[in-house]
């Protein structure tokens, strides 16, 4: 593992560091907005079995 992120850190070609923070930005506001959407709806979800119940 160590020998591939020497060479992919030595390599000059392809995408740069800055490329990779761009990717690593749009992953992150992807994974972000699943997780509230889940956890919004996980929470309805809840809310409403629990009213049931009672």
């Amino acid at each position: 593992m160590n020998h591939l992120l020497r060479k992919l850190w030595r390599d000059d070609e392809g995408q740069d560091i800055a490329e990779y923070a761009v990717m690593l930005a749009v992953i992150l506001v992807l994974v972000v907005g699943t997780v509230r959407l889940i956890g919004s709806n996980a929470n309805n979800a809840f809310s409403s079995a629990a009213s049931a119940l009672q």
